[in-house]
């Protein structure tokens, strides 16, 4: 039995494919941990949606920006951006609704065995713990019977920092923004959502998420995805496994117990030009 953590697929299914016969994953034995960002920019977001899910449980996948992005484009609190989008195969599907609630109903933070996954990073004030208490209070209210109201006051960059007596929407909106968006932070946990591209770019009193001194997480190894210009980066505590398949680099998958790498290269965008992210 072999665990395979892999980076953002964003409907990049041919890639999926292609790196799961490279590991020769077999679901009966395996299992896979995906940092979330199943959909969006690329061609083939239903196929990916219809094949992590019907994985069951060989697959554990945390929500991405880009997987509420859809959730919150169906629900009709955003309009789709329509050039960048590749998301009307899922909104026309005949199963939609289907695939709609199991995304969902997926975790923010997934915690095992000494690992801890998000899709974007942790505040560096939020012991692993802490964090995992508070993605369940999003999550609880993402699965239950007001979830569009959830949606409908997720968007927005404020307030920028977690507060302990936060509460309602703006509690719910710094948990998900952390969790899903962050790359940039302070060492007081300030985040900013203007900036991105290589570390070199941190404005000035931030610095990567991951590298604030005296984060509460550090001790246990953190495996996320969602900064494509950050690449590949595994440290004794970090696995950034956003290696930019969707921008013609590699998707990549990291074996947890030994942290041995797999890597595929991917044809990059076919539609249009997007930033990388």
């Amino acid at each position: 039995m072999a665990t395979y953590a892999i980076g953002d697929i964003q409907g990049c299914f041919a890639s999926l494919t292609a790196l799961l016969n490279r590991v020769a994953f077999d679901p009966a034995r395996d299992r896979l941990w995906l940092v979330g960002d199943l959909v969006n920019r690329g061609p083939e977001s239903l196929k990916t949606l219809r094949f992590v899910r019907d994985l069951g449980s060989a697959a554990v996948t945390v929500l991405g920006n880009h997987d509420l992005y859809l959730l919150m484009v169906a629900c009709g609190s955003v309009r789709s951006r329509a050039k960048d989008d590749t998301l009307q195969a899922v909104l026309d599907a005949p199963d939609r609704e289907e695939l709609l609630v199991w995304l969902r109903t997926r975790p923010l933070m997934h915690v095992e065995n000494g690992f801890a996954m998000v899709h974007a990073g942790l505040l560096p004030g939020w012991t692993v713990a802490r964090a995992r208490d508070l993605a369940r209070e999003v999550e609880g209210a993402l699965a239950g019977p007001y979830h569009s109201e959830l949606l409908h006051h997720m968007w927005g960059s404020e307030p920028s920092a977690w507060r302990d007596d936060l509460r309602d929407h703006e509690r719910m909106r710094v948990i998900v923004n952390a969790m899903t968006r962050m790359r940039f932070c302070t060492a007081e946990g300030v985040m900013d959502f203007k900036v991105k591209g290589e570390v070199a770019r941190a404005p000035k009193g931030f610095m990567p998420w991951f590298d604030v001194p005296g984060r509460k997480s550090a001790d246990t190894t953190v495996v996320v995805g969602h900064w494509s210009a950050l690449g590949l980066k595994i440290t004794p505590n970090l696995l950034a496994l956003d290696s930019g398949c969707l921008w013609g680099r590699e998707l990549t998958a990291v074996r947890l117990e030994d942290r041995t790498v797999f890597q595929v290269p991917c044809p990059g965008l076919t539609h249009g030009k997007v930033r990388p992210s």
